[in-house]
């Protein structure tokens, strides 16, 4: 069985990537920490990926992302906030994790700081799981959605803030593949009715 934590990052495929604190300790502890972490998502991942759905919770994360295609990311030497030294080694996983690195470094120098700790703040390496079907796909955005409620911190996923699941049925501008997603499900009433049915993943 392939380590989860090595699996390889390729061009053009579908990854469930999740993580939680060190020791399951709190990486988030206020709404500012949630929007600070969703801000360098948008700043350091969407260059290198796209984000079909996310859920935040207080002490570990879910995101579903899709990497770009090795066209697009050998043409990535023009974006802003790319890690330059790692696009010209030509490899998705090394874009990547860089980029995933850097959203890592940045907030928790910023939790740290904010708090008055020191050291890591979130496990490493990252978890990932490659999705191969589009069954296993749709799946995974509802389980991520289901989180909070799986994990008791609401009774109603649907309300809860931090997660896609609202941005998704939004019409608000959103780092979200919202059109990509949506159609995953034929439609709006497909995904909203697709998701009354609880999906139990086993980590």
């Amino acid at each position: 069985m392939t380590d989860i934590r090595t699996t390889p990052i390729e061009a053009d495929r579908f990854y469930h990537i999740y993580n939680r604190g060190i020791n399951g300790e709190n990486i988030f502890k206020s709404d500012r920490n949630y929007l600070f972490f969703l801000s360098k998502i948008s700043e350091f991942l969407t260059p290198v990926c796209d984000v079909y759905s996310y859920c935040l919770m207080s002490n570990h994360f879910h995101l579903l992302i899709k990497i770009k295609s090795d066209f697009e990311l050998e043409s990535l030497v023009k974006v802003p906030n790319l890690d330059k030294a790692s696009v010209g080694l030509h490899s998705p996983q090394n874009i990547f994790s860089k980029q995933f690195a850097r959203i890592f470094n940045s907030y928790s120098q910023a939790f740290n700081k904010e708090n008055n700790r020191h050291g890591a703040l979130i496990e490493s390496p990252f978890k990932r799981k490659l999705i191969t079907s589009d069954e296993y796909l749709i799946n995974t955005i509802i389980y991520i959605h289901q989180n909070p409620q799986n994990h008791f911190i609401t009774s109603d996923f649907s309300i809860y803030n931090f997660s896609s699941y609202q941005s998704i049925l939004s019409h608000s501008k959103t780092l979200l593949k919202r059109d990509e997603v949506i159609e995953l499900f034929d439609d709006r009433e497909n995904f909203i009715a697709s998701h009354k049915k609880m999906i139990d993943f086993e980590f």
